[in-house]
């Protein structure tokens, strides 16, 4: 055990502060103080001649064997003829030089150091002497140059300058090394020899960015056209290629903008679509944006929207680039189209219309080659509103009818109708023949729908378009197909009726609901029932309204249909004076048949055991009897409502409490069978007293009539007792 405390690092058990802190600068401090002096090698004084020749040979020889050691360590080589000038041996010094460039005489930092020390010695010769030996010699060196001029410059020797930058220009060097030229000109005031350099200059390297600065430079000192003259030369030597103009952008750009500043507007605006128009959008951002600047300074109201038109069309084309299939970027696209073709039709000429509608059509052409990938209805529901726009742009805006009905024919061309088909297509297509006066088109089209893919909302467009034309056959032919085609379809058969109705065909109708609820299979069976109760009643039809419910009731018992029958006995309707003296013939008024259609309805619904749907029909017969009863009956059914108590019961769980409702009409059922209960216990105690003088054999069967009134009690115990459960009453 100790071993292994041993190996363990210490445990701090007082983690409490010190009471004395101590800084982080006093722990370096002190670090500081406490560090070793560093060794310094003891200084010599030389005293003598003698001394100081013996120190040169010691320090020479100890070089000499470095260099004889490292000699392609060019550091040494100059420590060593840096030490000897430092001596005042320039001969030694040159010695040492010229010997390491024999070493390496490619060495930039060597010629350097070189001629630094021979000017540090103010032997400038010898600096110039180097220098045009190693420019000789390391003529791409651009470093040696600078430092050459610079030297000549220093002198005032500018001829020679010239001279060093001729020599330099001949190697066609970097455009720095003609900005040095340059500026050396201009420095002195030369400046038809400074654009001599510059027409070299774009001679060597014809760059934008050298036409472009020779024109600045022209321009600074006053000779607008000779620099009108240079953007014209580059313009020219450039050419009208796609690829050459790209290059060229920025040449137009500073062309049209020194037009600006010499308030030639239209000369700039004129350069700016020059280049615009022979550019792809996509590739001519900079410029565009450049335009616009201009336009929104210089420019009229249409300029400036003609430049933010074409900003935005490189904005959409960007977008595309990355998702062709984008159809809202597309929407978009061609809803700017749109607004520029209608401007041009306004403002501009034919010409220009003609050409903004062909752009139009040339991005609808683009979007509708985007057919969504697979077969799936959901992928085309965008993209079909792209040949819907395209047909009626066509229709509406160009006025060309032949081309709008080519494009809703590749449009139907396209789709699958197999597998889905879009009934706005088909319904678009007929409402343009019908525009164009052609009916047997259009019926022709919806003809072709319904029996190529039938769907409802086909039928439903033939259909409102024959109502239109009040042609009633030819809807009732359509109806029929319909309901051939989805007979299960309740609003059509309700449509029908109702059709019919409307043309005063009441058995037609009538037949047609008959039809209808005689149907296996209903979408919505209550709305159909509805709507033949809601047309027998306004037929005035009582008694057959009266015999739909029953029908109803046949089949379902909903409480809402109860509810609504009880609320159909009280209602009026239109009768004639027959209907009305029957009615008045009748003993039992309206308001009985209601009370006892709903107390059918309470029973029904009491005999199935549904609390909640008894609820419902009780809260509804109370509300009918607050508007049509009197105190009496309201109380009756008031009496009738149940109460809400709380329960708990066994589940597997563990105990459960809930809430459930106690109704009047079951509470006396159970108190009536507790009753009998109490009847059944006298008689068994009566039957005890009798069986101690009776035989054994009347004993034992009244013994089994006992125990049969003990399991009728067992079974008798309340529903709140069953699972070993508690009944509270907790009324609500």
């Amino acid at each position: 055990m100790s071993g292994v405390g041993e190996g363990r690092a210490p445990r701090v058990k007082n983690r409490a502060p010190a009471a004395i802190q101590i800084t982080a600068e006093q722990l370096l401090r002190e670090a500081q103080e406490r560090q070793e002096p560093a060794y310094r090698a003891p200084k010599q004084r030389v005293e003598d001649f003698e001394e100081l020749t013996e120190y040169r040979g010691r320090k020479r020889k100890e070089f000499e064997e470095r260099i004889r050691r490292t000699r392609t360590n060019l550091k040494e080589w100059i420590a060593y003829a840096v030490w000897e000038a430092s001596q005042g041996e320039y001969d030694r010094s040159r010695s040492v030089f010229e010997r390491a460039l024999d070493v390496d005489p490619t060495a930039t930092s060597l010629w350097l150091r070189y001629t630094e020390i021979e000017l540090k010695a103010r032997n400038v010769n010898h600096a110039r002497n180097l220098f045009d030996r190693a420019v000789t010699l390391l003529p791409r060196i651009n470093q040696l140059w600078y430092k050459y001029v610079h030297l000549e410059e220093l002198l005032n020797n500018v001829p020679g300058a010239r001279q060093v930058f001729e020599r330099w220009m001949s190697w066609e060097p970097d455009d720095k090394a003609w900005a040095a030229y340059i500026k050396l000109e201009e420095r002195y005031g030369e400046y038809e020899r400074a654009s001599a350099v510059y027409e070299r200059w774009v001679g060597v390297r014809p760059e934008p960015r050298a036409w472009v600065k020779w024109a600045k430079f022209e321009e600074e000192r006053g000779k607008s056209d000779r620099a009108r003259e240079i953007f014209q030369m580059a313009l020219e030597f450039f050419g009208d290629d796609e690829e050459q103009i790209e290059r060229a952008q920025s040449v137009f750009a500073a062309f049209a903008r020194m037009e600006t500043r010499l308030k030639e507007y239209e000369r700039a605006r004129v350069i700016y679509k020059y280049a615009l128009s022979r550019l792809p959008r996509s590739k001519s951002a900079a410029l565009y944006a450049a335009y616009t600047r201009f336009e929104k300074q210089h420019g009229t109201r249409s300029g400036v929207e003609a430049t933010v038109l074409g900003k935005r069309r490189i904005q959409y084309e960007d977008e595309l680039n990355q998702d062709a299939r984008n159809y809202d970027v597309w929407f978009d696209y061609i809803r700017l189209e749109e607004d520029a073709f209608r401007a041009e039709r306004e403002e501009g000429t034919e010409e220009d219309a003609q050409a903004a509608a062909d752009r139009v059509r040339e991005v609808y052409e683009r979007a509708v080659a985007q057919v969504p990938p697979g077969g799936e209805k959901r992928h085309w529901r965008r993209y079909i509103f792209l040949w819907l726009n395209y047909a009626l742009f066509e229709e509406l805006e160009t006025k060309n009818f032949d081309r709008s009905r080519a494009v809703y024919r590749a449009a139907l061309a396209l789709v699958p109708h197999k597998q889905f088909t879009f009934a706005k297509l088909w319904t678009q297509y007929a409402r343009f023949e019908i525009r164009r006066l052609d009916l047997p088109a259009a019926r022709k089209i919806f003809g072709t729908a319904v029996g190529m893919c039938p769907k409802e909302a086909l039928f439903k467009n033939y259909i409102e378009l024959e109502f239109e034309l009040r042609e009633f056959d030819r809807i009732r032919t359509l109806y029929q197909k319909y309901l051939e085609f989805d007979p299960t379809n309740c609003s059509a058969w309700i449509k029908f009726a109702q059709l019919e109705s409307e043309l005063g065909d009441t058995e037609r109708a009538r037949a047609i609901f008959e039809l209808a609820v005689d149907q296996p299979a209903l979408d919505m069976p209550e709305l159909l029932w509805k709507a033949y109760i809601d047309f027998e009643f306004e037929e005035s039809e009582r008694a057959r309204a009266r015999a739909l419910y029953e029908r109803l009731l046949s089949r379902t018992g909903h409480v809402k249909v109860w509810i609504s029958y009880a609320l159909f006995e009280v209602s009026e309707m239109e009768v004639d004076e027959d209907a009305e003296r029957e009615q008045e013939e009748d003993e039992e008024s309206k308001e009985d048949k209601a009370r006892r259609v709903f107390e059918r309805g309470y029973k029904d619904l009491k005999d199935r055991g549904l609390k909640e749907e008894r609820v419902v029909l009780l809260e509804a017969w109370k509300a009918f009897e607050a508007e049509h009863g009197d105190a009496e009956t309201l109380r009756k059914v008031e009496a009738r409502l149940p109460r809400v108590v709380k329960k708990w019961r066994n589940t597997p769980e563990g105990v459960e409490e809930y809430f459930d409702m106690l109704f009047a009409d079951d509470e006396a059922a159970a108190s009536s069978a507790s009753k009998f209960l109490q009847m059944a216990h006298a008689w068994k105690e009566r039957q005890a007293a009798a069986a101690s003088s009776a035989p054994a054999l009347a004993t034992t069967e009244a013994a089994g009539v006992g125990m049969e009134g003990v399991e009728e009690e067992d079974r008798a115990e309340p529903e709140g007792q069953e699972n070993g459960g508690r009944e509270v009453d907790d009324e609500e």
